[in-house]
């Protein structure tokens, strides 16, 4: 056991001591074998030094980078993955048994009962990046109207702390994006799974989902905040929203946040007639509009964190070509420099090229 300048680490190595954050937060827990991607999430949180066990794993030479797996096809076999799944999938199903009660009018509103599931999943030890990259493989799956709340209230959760709000409005965050499209039990399931572009009659019904989600827990005991967002999260900065078309002085901040976790989930979910969005073709459809439509400070925050949460990802570029991202471009958010094998492409220097997908 020696400590090790984070700067020498190099991937194989062991973790001889549980890595925390300033705030007390597991970065890498005991025991696990360091891979390049750990060794840039050092890096980002300013770890200076690490306890180390060993210098290689036999566990991490059968799954290191030179098996030939992506970085998320590593993801996905590892045990905080399956753990995480199980829980996700655990947290979606008893979210739709309570959210269905409360509608019903068979019971009275516990936020615990709703917050504690949510919150497990953003404990053990997962930094916001870990959170993004595991729902990021969860895309594959059909986004039913639960498992979208799960999403978005982690988003919201993740992007309030981004903001440092307080614990409080991170709770009342959590809460907005879990209630926040609650409507669209209302709304008939031939519509919301319909495999095709909606028809205007059918769009006008959509529609309708805010408002049939306030109207249904407008008398419940809790905060008018997420009430508001269920009301509020379509509507945009610019007055281009609906249902009421209002302006941003006039939406509630936490219809704000859910707005921007919301249209991410949407774009790159899985929906019954086209697949997952790269995130980031997403990223640019935000950079590209986002500033008017959303809370500028918001916006701002949410593209340059999560952007950094896929430093190191391997991607698809249009071309063909696969690569490692390996810089972030703080004026060109979606567009990255990738490590092409030798070579380095700077995207926000070739016209038409882009990540269409990561791998």
């Amino acid at each position: 056991m020696k400590k090790i300048p984070s700067k020498e680490l190099h991937p194989g190595m062991v973790v001889a001591r549980d890595v925390l954050t300033e705030k007390n937060n597991i970065l890498l827990e005991k025991g696990s074998v360091i891979s390049s991607k750990d060794i840039a999430k050092l890096a980002f949180y300013a770890v200076s030094e690490v306890e180390i066990e060993k210098d290689i794993s036999p566990e991490f030479e059968k799954n290191s980078d030179s098996d030939g797996l992506t970085s998320t096809e590593r993801l996905k076999k590892s045990k905080v993955f399956k753990e995480f799944k199980r829980d996700f999938e655990a947290c979606a199903h008893k979210f739709e048994e309570n959210i269905n009660a409360v509608v019903s009018g068979n019971t009275s509103i516990d936020t615990k009962l709703f917050l504690d599931p949510v919150y497990a999943l953003l404990k053990k030890g997962k930094t916001p990046a870990d959170v993004f990259n595991m729902l990021h493989i969860l895309r594959d799956y059909d986004d039913a109207t639960y498992t979208h709340c799960i999403n978005v209230a982690l988003s919201a959760n993740i992007l309030a702390q981004w903001l440092k709000w307080n614990d409080e409005e991170i709770e009342i965050a959590t809460l907005s994006g879990l209630f926040h499209d609650i409507g669209k039990i209302a709304i008939p399931e031939k519509i919301i799974t319909k495999p095709g572009k909606l028809n205007d009659e059918e769009m006008e019904i959509v529609k309708t989902h805010p408002q049939k989600g306030f109207d249904a827990i407008k008398d419940l005991d809790i905060s008018i905040h997420v009430k508001n967002a269920a009301l509020m999260h379509h509507e945009r900065c610019d007055g281009s929203g609906y249902p009421q078309s209002i302006r941003g002085p006039m939406i509630d901040k936490y219809a704000k946040i859910v707005a921007i976790s919301d249209v991410y989930d949407a774009m790159t979910s899985k929906r019954c007639y086209r697949k997952p969005m790269c995130p980031f073709v997403a990223l640019q459809t935000f950079e590209e509009e986002g500033f008017q439509k959303y809370d500028t400070e918001m916006i701002l925050c949410f593209l340059q964190n999560i952007v950094s949460t896929y430093l190191l990802a391997t991607v698809r570029l249009n071309t063909g070509e696969v690569g490692e991202i390996v810089f972030i471009n703080r004026t060109f958010l979606s567009k990255p420099t990738i490590k092409i094998d030798d070579d380095y492409v700077d995207l926000s220097r070739l016209k038409g090229v882009y990540i269409e997908e990561v791998l």
